[in-house]
């Protein structure tokens, strides 16, 4: 077989491999609370960059009153909330109870493009209504090297994983 027919199959069959996007899985721990009362937590998981500047917003779980209870997940709302609230509609979920959740970041900002390689924060903030207020932090390069971590539990969070295997 000659070398130009050869590269022609190269090509073709490399074309028809699935691409597979890089991610980092997140799953996220709720504590469950068994002392008081118990409302559902307001909870926000973002990234900024290493300045500190918000990339991206990945969860945002609240009430549905508008902005009003917004405030209480202090970090997130300084950070982007009240200057970006036209976009919370778009992210927003309902609050969730006591459990595990999974979440996943393509590693695109919050306009949809791709993040340049460098350092990051992610952040998960949790704050409950007669309760606590937990705010996890992990830096992460992001460099395609493989890493996963596990966060220890809060008052307000369960176990943290995080994983990125590119």
């Amino acid at each position: 077989m000659n070398k130009t027919l050869l590269g022609a199959l190269l090509c073709t069959s490399m074309l028809a491999m699935p691409v597979s996007a890089s991610k980092i899985e997140i799953d996220l721990g709720l504590a469950e609370i068994t002392e008081g009362q118990y409302l559902r937590p307001y909870t926000a998981v973002w990234v900024e960059d290493s300045r500190g500047k918000h990339v991206d917003t990945i969860a945002l779980w609240t009430w549905d009153e508008g902005e009003k209870w917004l405030k209480d997940i202090r970090r997130w709302w300084r950070k982007i909330g009240r200057d970006e609230a036209g976009f919370i509609d778009g992210v927003t979920g309902a609050t969730r109870p006591s459990g595990q959740y999974k979440l996943d970041w393509d590693f695109t900002d919050s306009e949809g493009k791709s993040v340049a390689a460098g350092k990051y924060t992610l952040l998960v903030e949790v704050v409950r209504e007669h309760g606590n207020r937990s705010l996890v932090r992990h830096k992460f390069n992001h460099d395609g090297k493989a890493f996963a971590v596990t966060l220890p539990p809060t008052d307000e969070t369960a176990e943290i994983t995080i994983k990125y295997q590119p």
